[in-house]
């Protein structure tokens, strides 16, 4: 293998060009977990690697509590399967809750605080089984708990790393918060050993090839602990050495072209499940992806594996109209198999998709 076939190997095994599974949660299950602040657009990488599924299905799997969206890798919203939710908080909340130690200090946010607003979410959520930020935010202020400099933001972050929260149903476009305990009162328990192992195994069986790098970051994991995990599965990876840097995968049976176009949303794991993206994102053209410093990613366009461009849609009652914008112009080819694209999107949302 070379480094030209990085792209499609990866593309085979994050299931965007393989369709092995049927249902979203296996989906979230292989990729261990997915970036998920961005809610719609989460729900279409799910429907990205699923090819007859509908936006009501994937949303379905979330109301059925298989599917669950917390704060997890890197402090940040994922999707993750409900039964690997508590190992993975238990794994990584010790790492988050350092790295915004600085953060919560500038807040004047500390221990006694945590405590008195998580048995104000208990005693809460306990009575209303669901409820939005700013009612629970009510009762903050109730409590005297203050809210300002985003506090209540943060305060409802650590909750969720505590096990105390995690989000619930969504009410129109506003999401909920509910207890953990009652939303998915059980889960798989593992020691560290074991969770360093299949956070491994989880990661670069759906991302490789990957660095070890490449893994810590994702993980939120330190260097020392991801590789830890990579080598507690060492045995069953290929190892490919391009410039002195070692890649690591399960497997090298992927196709090695893909000629297809597939729409991803604004923080796929294509392209956000890993720290260096030079393999399918020029340096030239990574500013069009992420404009300024803000951690805001557009949704793209890739073509062959490449990422060739962005692209934006306008929501309508029986339309989706999506808008291009090429980093070179495109091809007839691969305008057609935007095109196919295009159409897959408006299916997954019961709309006709017209492509401008």
């Amino acid at each position: 293998m070379n480094p030209a076939q990085i792209p499609h190997q990866r593309l085979h095994h994050q299931n965007i060009s393989n369709h092995q599974f049927s249902a979203p949660v296996e989906i979230v299950s292989w990729l261990g977990a997915l970036q998920g602040q961005d809610y719609p657009g989460a729900k279409w990488s799910l429907g990205l690697r699923l090819p007859h599924i509908t936006e009501t299905e994937v949303e379905q799997a979330i109301l059925d509590k298989k599917i669950v969206r917390s704060w997890l890798m890197r402090g940040t919203l994922h999707l993750v399967a409900a039964e690997d939710l508590r190992w993975m908080l238990e794994l990584l909340r010790e790492r988050n809750i350092a790295g915004a130690r600085s953060r919560h200090k500038q807040l004047k946010l500390d221990e006694d605080t945590f405590k008195s607003s998580q048995k104000v979410l208990h005693k809460i959520l306990k009575k209303e089984n669901a409820l939005e930020r700013k009612d629970i935010f009510e009762h903050f202020e109730k409590a005297n708990i203050t809210l300002e400099g985003n506090r209540g933001y943060h305060i409802l972050w650590r909750a969720a790393h505590d096990g105390v929260i995690c989000f619930g149903p969504m009410r129109g476009k506003q999401p909920t918060y509910v207890l953990l305990d009652e939303w998915v009162p059980e889960g798989e328990e593992l020691d560290l050993d074991e969770a360093l192992a299949e956070l491994a195994r989880r990661y670069f069986q759906a991302r490789g090839p990957a660095t070890l790098e490449d893994f810590a970051w994702w993980s939120s994991l330190t260097l020392t602990d991801a590789r830890a995990g990579l080598e507690a599965i060492r045995s069953k990876l290929q190892e490919m050495v391009f410039d002195e840097q070692s890649y690591w995968m399960f497997d090298s049976g992927a196709p090695t072209s893909e000629k297809d176009a597939y729409l991803l949303s604004s923080f796929d794991e294509y392209l956000l499940g890993y720290t260096d993206r030079s393999t399918v994102l020029d340096h030239e053209n990574a500013k069009k992806v992420q404009p300024g410093h803000s951690g805001t990613f557009r949704p793209t366009i890739v073509i062959d594996g490449q990422v060739a461009g962005t692209w934006k849609q306008t929501l309508k009652k029986n339309t989706v109209t999506i808008e291009t914008s090429p980093f070179t112009k495109f091809t007839k080819a691969q305008s057609k198999a935007i095109a196919e694209a295009a159409k897959r999107y408006g299916q997954y949302l019961g709309k006709e998709a017209v492509l401008v």
